[in-house]
């Protein structure tokens, strides 16, 4: 088991946020984090780095335990050594280039030499379709590009698991595509990655195991293709026939459910 996570729970003030999440990872999963807005989807992985505290929760990573509430300053830096994190609006720096982007997280604090995060840098940027923009500047490219970027930025410091906030939120229609085709060639290449999305193509598609949450529970976990032609819970039906449902509405062509279509009605009744 690469990843085991354990009641992690998160309130703000006196709302429950998460009320109690267990999770298991292995190897090389592509896990797709489904649910309404508000569901507790995002505190989640924002947890699992420790981009915010957990209130309670456990976190067996490789074989180590962290407390994911009182875990140390040094406990943290070795869960951010293995994983990486990709923002819905990219957080990029304005004034630096593409190259130098990439390269800040790999020699600041003289961890590594100019050289060599040079050399690791432009090999992340051509694996995501970015070498030939290594001078440009954040605001020179599209929203897909930066993201791309971002994505590179994640790959340079080579993690065993990438975790993605609705990647794809911020992007025009159009440029969607591009973001999820590195995503896709990063899963065919046997990355580990857990992916907060309302792209429901690509979790059926990409994504190897479904998690479905609403209101700061797991309400359904398995595998993506169970999930989307025989889901268990009455919840997860409804919220697949609301996917359905909007894919017919001339209005809503934002996510392409061609395959998702498929499924025979008598499965959510």
């Amino acid at each position: 088991m690469m990843l085991e996570i354990n009641g992690i729970r998160k309130a703000f003030g006196k709302k429950e946020i998460l009320k109690g999440i267990d999770l298991q990872v292995e190897k090389g999963d592509v896990v797709a984090i489904l649910g309404p807005s508000g569901s507790g989807k995002t505190t989640f992985l924002r947890c699992l780095n420790f981009l915010e505290i957990a209130d309670s929760g456990t976190l067996i990573f490789d074989g180590e335990h962290f407390d994911l509430h009182a875990a140390k300053r040094r406990d943290v830096a070795r869960v951010r050594q293995k994983t990486a994190f990709v923002f819905q609006n990219y957080n990029l720096f304005l004034n630096k280039t593409v190259l130098q982007n990439v390269t800040l997280g790999l020699t600041s604090g003289g961890k590594m030499k100019k050289a060599e995060a040079r050399e690791i840098a432009v090999r992340a940027l051509e694996r995501v379709g970015m070498g030939d923009r290594l001078d440009s500047y954040p605001n020179q490219l599209s929203g897909g590009q930066q993201q791309r970027v971002a994505i590179a930025r994640g790959l340079a410091s080579d993690p065993e698991i990438i975790y993605f906030d609705e990647p794809t939120s911020a992007l025009d229609p159009e440029l969607i595509g591009e973001v999820l085709g590195v995503m896709r060639q990063l899963a065919q290449e046997g990355m580990t990655m857990l992916v907060v999305t309302h792209e429901m193509d690509f979790a059926r598609t990409v994504s190897n195991k479904v998690v479905f949450m609403e209101d700061g529970v797991i309400v359904e976990t398995g595998s993506s293709r169970e999930f989307f032609e025989r889901p268990k819970t009455a919840r997860s039906k409804e919220f697949i026939r609301s996917i359905l449902e909007k894919s017919e509405s001339p209005m809503e062509r934002r996510t392409p459910l061609s395959k998702i279509s498929k499924i025979e009605p008598e499965t959510l009744n």
